[in-house]
């Protein structure tokens, strides 16, 4: 076996991978690095070889779901946007996508009052549209559609994420993050900048946005100008640590007065797992960010933000022992690292409420 440093070329797309990448894990049930490296170029290698559709090229029962979610009517209040990506029949298919975002939804109507109805999503389930491309773009319109002071809204996405070159010099370190629709291999990803100008800029003087997303390199995937630094927050008590991550190209990314808060499931440079380690049967999977994020706001009267991310870090990290102690597994692999990104600096002690 080659040392993990040695790198391969990989003779479809010519592209370099470390050697570990060819490392299939299954059935192993907490899955880091080894297989999602190679699960990463894969998605990265099949994206390269499709051309982008024709734009005329929906279905009319496609049209007619993409007119049904245009009139969805904007709710005052609370809305909320559940997205959930299984990528059914395709070779990379998520087990948990279906589980995680009907939890979700029962974690706002339960623990934060948010009418039924103000709740929409999108998955591969009856009776939801299907989270194609074009359905995710026109419910982010939707969101954030005629928001107003005291509205209260939530994007949540669990799914696929991918990273590519940046041409803009609006990131810091040279890769725009993307969210991988249903279809994005025909019709292409969604990218951070997109998601900054459909949920971010919109937001009024007075509005929150609370995104949470499941996703590899999901770390910055609103493209808000902070980041929070838990590491940081570690080795300085009762500092409130803030990272600049303001565009080099000097564009803005912020609001128009609102306040967007984004949760991710990991770091930039990152992968998210899924896993069944915390499930009582031990078969029924879901994500890691997702379970450690619901299981922290209903354990707790009161949550702060910086009680929020210590809680997930820390089942994350004794979900990732456990597996340890019982396959040994796990020695190369990267924790990942819940991470906190604002429109704003703010203080992370206040309590946590959608």
């Amino acid at each position: 076996m080659s040392s993990t440093n040695e790198r391969v070329c990989c003779p479809e797309c010519q592209e370099f991978v470390s050697d570990d990448t060819r490392i299939q894990l299954t059935p192993d049930r907490f899955k880091f690095t080894s297989d999602a490296n190679g699960l990463q170029h894969s998605l990265r290698r099949m994206f390269k070889r499709r051309e982008m559709p024709n734009s005329n090229s929906l279905t009319d029962y496609e049209k007619s779901i993409l007119e049904s979610i245009r009139n969805w009517e904007p709710k005052k209040g609370k809305r909320a946007l559940l997205c959930a990506v299984t990528y059914n029949k395709q070779k990379y298919k998520l087990k948990r996508t279906n589980y995680d975002v009907i939890s979700m939804r029962d974690l706002l109507v339960k623990r934060f009052q948010f009418p039924s109805n103000s709740i929409r999503i999108l998955a591969e389930m009856d009776p939801y549209p299907h989270p194609t491309k074009r359905n995710i773009q026109v419910a982010l319109k939707w969101l954030v559609k005629d928001n107003q002071p005291g509205d209260s809204l939530v994007f949540y996405f669990s799914g696929h994420g991918l990273r590519q070159p940046d041409f803009f010099d609006d990131e810091i370190d040279g890769f725009d993050e993307t969210i991988c629709p249903l279809d994005f291999r025909t019709a292409g990803m969604i990218v951070d900048n997109e998601i900054n100008d459909t949920i971010v800029r919109p937001l009024k003087d007075g509005v929150k946005l609370h995104a949470i997303i499941d996703a590899c390199h999901s770390g910055t995937i609103l493209d808000l100008p902070h980041i929070y630094s838990t590491k940081d927050a570690f080795w300085l008590i009762g500092w409130k640590v803030w990272w600049d991550n303001s565009p080099p190209s000097g564009v803005y990314k912020g609001t128009s007065g609102g306040h967007a808060i984004s949760i991710s499931a990991c770091e930039d440079n990152q992968l998210a797992a899924d896993t069944s380690v915390f499930s009582e049967s031990g078969k029924q999977m879901e994500g890691a960010m997702t379970y450690t994020f619901r299981k922290a706001l209903m354990e707790n009267t009161r949550v702060t933000y910086a009680s929020l991310l210590a809680s997930m870090h820390k089942d994350i990290l004794a979900a990732k022992k456990k597996c340890f102690s019982l396959r040994g597994l796990f020695h190369r692999e990267r924790l990942q690292e819940p991470l906190l990104s604002s429109s704003k600096v703010f203080d992370v002690n206040e309590p946590f409420v959608l």
